[in-house]
């Protein structure tokens, strides 16, 4: 007897079907539409910085990317929750509370790269060669050696 594996299903149709992943689907789809209810109620500069953690007993649980945003959600918090109890889905909503919670994921500020001409920094090394202060002609020379380097 051959091992026949079962024909390969869309991950779509797995997660209708198998019952563990198609409760995961549903609370993922809930959240999602809670998002964007919830975001019809916020500013557009804070919609980037409050997500939807969880909703149940009357509490919704705001998960806020820093605490300037969250000190902003605060002083808005009583509007929020009055324009948000007029929505269906939020009609038994109690109180809202926020977590502060980073990004995990750190956008990248890219590399800094010094453009330098050869004439600037032959105009950086003689004024180097000026100044009596250790650090600062060791700083100045430093920078002139940037002259004509490859990014990097």
């Amino acid at each position: 007897m051959a091992f026949r594996p079962l024909p390969a299903r869309a991950p779509g149709v797995l997660l209708r079907e198998a019952k563990p992943l198609k409760a995961l689907f549903s609370q993922a789809q809930r959240l999602s539409h809670l998002q964007r209810l919830f975001e019809s109620q916020l500013q557009p500069a804070a919609r980037e910085h409050c997500y939807v953690a969880s909703w149940r007993e009357g509490c919704l649980l705001l998960i806020v990317t820093d605490g300037h945003w969250a000190t902003r959600l605060r002083y808005q918090q009583k509007r929020l929750l009055r324009d948000l109890q007029a929505l269906p889905e939020f009609a038994n909503l109690t109180r809202i509370q926020f977590k502060v919670q980073p990004p995990t994921v750190q956008r990248s500020t890219g590399s800094r790269s010094i453009d330098l001409s050869v004439q600037s920094a032959e105009n950086i090394q003689s004024t180097a060669e000026g100044i009596t202060d250790p650090g600062l002609r060791a700083a100045l020379e430093r920078l002139a050696a940037h002259a004509g380097k490859p990014k990097g």
